[in-house]
C-alpha cells in the first residue's frame, strides 16, 4: 500500500511517498513559496537523486498538481501513475475536543476542521486548503486526517482546565489542548519497543525540542500532561515564543508599548523565546557559537531553555509519581549532544546515570545512561511522516 503524507503550511508543502509494504520512503519533498514568486518543487527520491523544478504555484491546487506530476513524470517519477497512490494521510494541526484519534475525512470531518480554525487560525487554514486540492486532484482516492492534538485528549480534567471562569471554557473552548502529538505517541511507543517492555507498564516523559518544543507526560501508553496549551505558546521557552509566563505580564506590556492585540502576539510568538533573550538568534547553533564567543546573553538563552526542561521533567515526575524512561527527540534532542549532557547532568536526584560516551552517537535510536540505571534516558528520532502513514493504513483497514 502505498500512502501520500501531505504537510501543508501556509505557503508550503511538504510530502513523503511511502511504500508501506516495507516502510520504504520512495520520494519526499518540498512546494516552497507558494503563491508568491520563485516557487520551487524540490524532491528527492529513493535512490537519492534530486529533482528540483522552479514552477509557478499560484495555489495550493497548483502545487499538489506539481507534486503529482513530479511522482509520475519520467526523470523523476516513483511511479507510474497516480492510481498507484492508494491513500493520502493529512497532518491536521487542530482537532479541538471533536477527535481523540485519526479519522477518515469526509464532509462531515471537514466542517469540524473548519470549526477549529478559531483555535488554529494560522495552521488550520492551509490544512484544510492541502486536503480540498487532494480531494479535487485524487477525488477517489481515501484520505484520512491525523491530528496534532488528538494524542493529548487523553489528559484529564484537572490537567487540560484554566483556573478562569468555567463559562469561558463552555462558551469559547479555553483549555490546554497540546501539540506535537503525533511526535510524542511516535517516540513513546518507539521507546518502549526498544527498552522490551509493553508501554502500558511504563512511564515516559517525551521532550520533543526544536525550534518549538514541547514536553509530555506519557503513562500507561495515555498522555496526562503537556507543556503546551491552548496555543503553542505556553510551556518551554523556544525559538521565537515566550513560553509561560506571568498573564499580567501581556496586559502590562500593552500599555506601556501602546500595543494592539495582533502587536502583542506578534511580540509573544515571534519576537520573543531565545531570539528575544540573546538579540543574536532563534537557531540554537547560532547561539552556541555565540556563547563560544563570549556572548553572556547567548549563554543565558541557553541556561533558561535547559532549566525549564529540567523543571519540567522533574514536575512530570511527580504528576506520574515517578519515571522509566526520558526520551529527547526533534532537531535539538537528536542532534545537541552537549544540551543533553547539560540537562542529564542535572537528574541524578531522579535515577539517570548519564554516559558521556554514549552521548556521542547519532542517528536513530539510542540510550544515553549506562546500564543499571534506574532512569533510562534515550534518544529516538521522530518519523511524523511514517506515523500518519500508519495511521492511515490503520484507518483504512476498519472502515
Amino acid at each position: 500500500m502505498k500512502v501520500l503524507v501531505i504537510n501543508t503550511g501556509s505557503s508550503s508543502l511538504k510530502y513523503q511517498l511511502i511504500d508501506m509494504d516495507n516502510e520504504d520512503v520512495l520520494a519526499k519533498g518540498l512546494c516552497d513559496r507558494i503563491g508568491l514568486e520563485g516557487s520551487f518543487l524540490k524532491q528527492t527520491g529513493i535512490d537519492g537523486k534530486e529533482f528540483i523544478n522552479k514552477v509557478s504555484m499560484p495555489d495550493h491546487n497548483a502545487a499538489i498538481s506539481n507534486v503529482l506530476e513530479a511522482l509520475t513524470k519520467d526523470g523523476s517519477g516513483v511511479i507510474k501513475s497516480m492510481s498507484e497512490i492508494d491513500a493520502v494521510g493529512h497532518r491536521v494541526v487542530h482537532g479541538g475536543e471533536k477527535f481523540s484519534g485519526s479519522v477518515l475525512i469526509d464532509e462531515s470531518v471537514m466542517d469540524a476542521i473548519r470549526d477549529c480554525i478559531e483555535l488554529a487560525p494560522l495552521h488550520n487554514p492551509p490544512n484544510m486548503v492541502g486536503i480540498e486540492a487532494c480531494k479535487e486532484l485524487m477525488p477517489e482516492t481515501p484520505m484520512v486526517a491525523v491530528f496534532d492534538t488528538a494524542f493529548h485528549q487523553t489528559m484529564p480534567p484537572k490537567a487540560y482546565m484554566y483556573a478562569i471562569p468555567y463559562e469561558a471554557y463552555e462558551k469559547y473552548g479555553i483549555r490546554k489542548y497540546g501539540f506535537h502529538g503525533t511526535s510524542h505517541r511516535y517516540v513513546s511507543n518507539t521507546a518502549a519497543e526498544f527498552v522490551g517492555k509493553p508501554i502500558e507498564e511504563l512511564k515516559i516523559i517525551t521532550c520533543h525540542l526544536g525550534n518549538g518544543s514541547s514536553i509530555c507526560a506519557v503513562k500507561n501508553g495515555k498522555a496526562i500532561e503537556t507543556t503546551m496549551g491552548f496555543t503553542p505558546l505556553d510551556g518551554l521557552i523556544m525559538g521565537t515564543r515566550c513560553g509561560n509566563m506571568d498573564p499580567a505580564v501581556v496586559t502590562f506590556l500593552m500599555n506601556k508599548e501602546n500595543m494592539n492585540t495582533k502587536e502583542i502576539d506578534n511580540y509573544l510568538n515571534k519576537k520573543s523565546g531565545v531570539l528575544g533573550i540573546s538579540g543574536v538568534s532563534s537557531d540554537f547553533r547560532d547561539l552556541d557559537e555565540a556563547v563560544s564567543a563570549g556572548n553572556e546573553r547567548a549563554k543565558l538563552a541557553l541556561e533558561m531553555f535547559e532549566y525549564k526542561i529540567v523543571k519540567y521533567i522533574g514536575k512530570y515526575t511527580a504528576a506520574m509519581n515517578g519515571v522509566d524512561i526520558i526520551v529527547f527527540t526533534a532537531g535539538i534532542g537528536e542532534n545537541n549532544k552537549i544540551m543533553r549532557q547539560n540537562i542529564c547532568s542535572q537528574l541524578g536526584f531522579l535515577g539517570v546515570d548519564f554516559d558521556e560516551k554514549l552521548n556521542d552517537k547519532r542517528g536513530g535510536i539510542f540510550e544515553l545512561t549506562k546500564p543499571g540505571s534506574k532512569v533510562k534516558a534515550l534518544v529516538v528520532a521522530t518519523n511524523e511522516e511514517l506515523a500518519i502513514a500508519k495511521d492511515t493504513v490503520q484507518v483504512l483497514s476498519v472502515r
